[in-house]
């Protein structure tokens, strides 16, 4: 009898942008969620070039947060349990 190769999950190492946001003070707010509801991401500032800034309000950097795109209807979840100025100051990504 042959033994059949494991597969992985489609969706392995797939990371998807959950949102973006320039303000210290969210991102902090945000990934405190995050870990309260034990969702595994990344963070990460990412230097926003001169020529984009009008898109970013000024701003010389933005942060990136993403998650595994399974667990992004939990992470939604967990970012609808922040208050509301937090949640409008950052920028979701659908998927």
């Amino acid at each position: 009898m042959r033994k059949k190769k494991p597969s992985l999950d489609k969706h392995v190492d797939k990371d998807v942008v959950l949102c973006r946001t320039t303000n210290h003070r969210v991102s902090n707010h945000a990934t405190e969620a995050l870990l309260r509801d034990a969702i595994p991401f990344t963070k990460n500032w990412k230097r926003v070039p001169f020529y984009k800034r009008e898109e970013y309000q000024g701003a010389s950097e933005v942060c990136v947060i993403s998650i595994n795109r399974n667990l992004y209807a939990k992470a939604r979840r967990s970012m609808d349990g922040l208050a509301r100025m937090d949640r409008e100051r950052l920028s979701f990504n659908l998927i």
